[in-house]
């Protein structure tokens, strides 16, 4: 079977005779629906956690709290734009979406949870190291549940014209939306 052009421009790729979804993680700017996209958005962020991560990781004391409340900044605007505006289209056009969704919804209140712990503690402490190693790890698995498989699913399952009518409201829909699944057509080129 051979693969359609764009097939990478609808998030899919051909494996066998069988389409498989892409990881929003390693797809281009133009994949993901154009600069304005929420995907690219959620993409831009995930990529920043994981620097904020490592940086944390390799400091200490007064750096260390700084760079948690830098990491902390950027979680909890980000888990709320998640939760209003993405999680209710993958909730309506997503198989199992509402399971999906509270999934990764309980993953959030846990990592508030630690980050609210993790404040009540001094940065360079035993137990300190040990509540951020599990926050790093739901932190990575909130990601990785995110870009492997929630948003691939969404890309697969609404079109072009309910997301600029639906999710993606208020933003440009010139490319500002996640490509549809194989065979609905890209979105048109500006």
């Amino acid at each position: 079977m051979s693969r359609p052009v764009d097939a990478f421009s609808f998030g899919a790729v051909v494996v066998g005779n069988r389409w498989q979804m892409t990881s929003v993680a390693t797809q281009s700017v133009a994949e993901l629906g154009g600069p304005h996209s929420v995907l690219v958005r959620q993409q831009r962020d995930h990529i920043e956690l994981d620097r904020l991560i490592n940086a944390t990781d390799a400091s200490r004391g007064h750096r260390r709290q700084e760079l948690l409340t830098r990491l902390f900044r950027l979680v909890f605007p980000h888990a709320f734009a998640e939760e209003s505006v993405l999680w209710p289209a993958i909730r309506r056009w997503v198989p199992e979406g509402e399971r999906l969704t509270l999934e990764i919804e309980r993953e959030h209140q846990q990592i508030n949870e630690l980050f609210a712990r993790l404040e009540t503690l001094p940065p360079d402490t035993a137990e300190h190291r040990e509540l951020w190693q599990r926050l790093v790890r739901l932190l990575r698995e909130d990601v990785r549940d995110e870009e492997d498989r929630l948003l691939p699913m969404l890309q697969r399952g609404v079109s072009r014209r309910r997301w600029c009518s639906s999710v993606g409201r208020g933003q440009r829909c010139d490319g500002a939306h996640p490509p549809g699944a194989p065979g609905r057509g890209a979105a048109p080129a500006r």
